[in-house]
């Protein structure tokens, strides 16, 4: 698979990765077994970015990328977690003893000495101003508990002025068919700035895989049903923010735009790797077989120019007026 330098880091990382909130818990469960089989179906692919977050099943998506390394050590994947979200989302705790605290964690959990890279977790928008913060973050650097750091963001906002700092070395951001608002700035200037670009929720929650009916029932404790309007954390990672059955009426829409080859999913993940200033794209998979499937869009055929108008016709159309104005 196509790698791609991964911005200030130096390090390599393939153009699709591994996301692993659903390893963890709110999606529904998934056993030990299968999520380690995911991760092999994942590696075997051609993938060599995974990305967890401490919060994730509180430890255990770490902990299961450990468990599975373990077992082959001779890999050289690239594991990128995150960190902030497991204490109340306010600005004071954003200090240089949490951020140790959390980070020894981290290593625990995944069986190093140092983290290839620490991401703060969508923390509140106060945070990116912050000298303080980021001088934190270097003391971990020199401290050598990581060897480099970036941001995960809510907003295009959030990700400019951390695109802005000299050592950011990454931002994580919803981009995806149905949140294009990132292609206006962000990707510009993180591609000028050298900072690497992780595309999250690349499939909507799932709506851009064309599974999904507005009579589909999810489970309780999946984010799909108890966050849909926001009720637990920002609405936006929940089909993106699109109300869910505008979102199911587009995607049937963005599925009969996928070209003879492509599955509706592989059509937005292809979407995203062409996109000047993308690093990476870390779409979930509950099963070997979606990591296998999505891992096989670094591999298609760039889309034609006439479905990238397509593709942005429907957003506009459809999408647009809902999302992009909020983030």
């Amino acid at each position: 698979m196509e790698e791609r330098v991964f911005g200030r880091s130096g390090h390599q990382a393939s153009v699709v990765g591994l996301g692993t909130w659903q390893l963890g818990a709110d999606w529904g469960d998934v056993d030990d077994k299968e999520a380690l089989a995911v991760l092999e179906a994942a590696v075997e692919s051609g993938v060599t970015f995974f990305d967890t977050a401490d919060v994730y099943g509180d430890g255990r998506s770490e902990q299961t990328i450990a468990t599975f390394l373990r077992t082959r050590p001779e890999l050289d994947v690239f594991v990128a977690t995150k960190m902030g979200r497991r204490m109340d989302q306010i600005p004071e705790n954003y200090v240089l003893d949490n951020f140790r605290a959390w980070n020894d964690r981290s290593r625990r959990n995944l069986g190093v000495d140092r983290l290839d890279l620490v991401q703060l977790h969508c923390p509140p928008t106060p945070v990116y101003s912050s000298d303080e913060v980021f001088d934190a973050l270097d003391t971990l650097v020199a401290e050598e508990r990581i060897a480099a750091y970036g941001v995960s963001v809510e907003s295009c906002a959030e990700a400019l002025t951390a695109i802005a700092r000299p050592n950011v070395a990454s931002v994580q951001i919803i981009l995806n068919p149905f949140r294009m608002k990132p292609l206006l700035d962000v990707l510009p200037a993180a591609e000028k700035a050298g900072v690497a670009i992780i595309a999250r929720v690349p499939l909507a929650s799932g709506l851009l895989s064309g599974k999904y009916t507005k009579d589909t029932v999810f489970a309780e404790n999946d984010h799909r049903t108890y966050n849909r309007h926001g009720e637990s954390f920002d609405q936006g990672e929940t089909f993106s923010g699109v109300d869910y059955e505008t979102g199911v009426e587009a995607a049937v829409e963005f599925a009969a735009l996928a070209p003879e080859g492509f599955t509706p999913a592989q059509l937005a993940l292809r979407w995203i790797i062409q996109l000047p200033g993308v690093t990476t794209v870390i779409p979930g998979a509950r099963t070997p077989e979606q990591a296998r499937a999505n891992a096989a869009a670094a591999a298609l055929p760039a889309l034609s120019d006439e479905t990238l108008t397509a593709i942005r016709d429907l957003y506009d159309r459809r999408v647009k007026e809902q999302v992009e104005g909020r983030w």
